[in-house]
């Protein structure tokens, strides 16, 4: 059975500027590679063997960089939108998808066991999977609480919050598409609020691992410094 995963590599990448107007986001390098292929690396050691890069913005870069995948012993195709589609959108312009497939943002730096998360979807009667982790948010000011009369009723000090968010890795079955409009931008949001409407089943798995969004100007920096002491954390 074909072990399939689908890279979202479209994306202008309009936090990294001015970094992406010369290179797209997922070619932006962590120590001697490129993010995307940090990770094409890691989901072929998972087992994967058909990739599909999404790719609008800077496509042709991408492919050139890339091309069939021989290099990277993996087949490498592409999809091209000739309109921005959003997250989930450009799975409509993919006939031939398997019963159940990875879908992924092309800009995760994360030890995640790919392969262990794909298994245990295909094992659940989920229809999208969602790979969570928890990220804590500081605000930066003294926070004032005040009562109906506009009298001080408390303060914090830089409180802190805890967020279970979405990593940008997700686990895909077929018929999730049904929900997907053609030709039409549908981001991950969209596509989550009508799986809950429809009162489908969508499994959320927590992740304690390693994880930085690398689309943040922040986190990129902090892949940077951190990629080459934790290289074989990731390779």
């Amino acid at each position: 059975m074909e072990k399939r995963a689908i890279i979202l590599a479209g994306g202008k990448g309009t936090r990294l500027r001015p970094y992406t107007t010369v290179l797209p986001k997922p070619l932006m390098p962590i120590g001697e590679y490129p993010i995307l292929e940090v990770i094409i690396r890691q989901l072929v050691k998972a087992g994967f063997d058909r990739i599909t890069l999404a790719v609008n913005h800077q496509a042709e870069i991408i492919k050139a960089y890339f091309a069939s995948g021989e290099r990277l012993d993996v087949k490498i195709d592409y999809s091209l939108e000739d309109q921005p589609l959003g997250t989930m959108g450009p799975l409509r312009l993919m006939a031939d998808l398997p019963e159940h497939f990875l879908v992924m943002n092309g800009d995760v730096l994360t030890d995640l066991d790919f392969g262990g998360f794909y298994d245990r979807h295909v094992a659940s009667d989920s229809v999208f999977s969602i790979s969570a982790h928890l990220r804590q948010q500081i605000v930066d000011y003294g926070v004032l609480d005040r009562d109906a009369d506009g009298h001080l009723s408390g303060f914090r000090e830089k409180p802190k919050s805890d967020y279970l968010v979405s990593m940008g890795v997700y686990m895909a079955s077929r018929r999730c598409l049904d929900l997907i409009p053609a030709g039409q931008l549908y981001g991950f949001d969209h596509l989550m609020l009508d799986l809950m409407q429809r009162g489908e089943r969508v499994a959320v798995r927590d992740f304690s691992g390693y994880w930085l969004d690398i689309g943040r100007p922040d986190d990129y920096m902090k892949a940077i410094d951190e990629f080459d002491a934790k290289k074989d954390l990731f390779l």
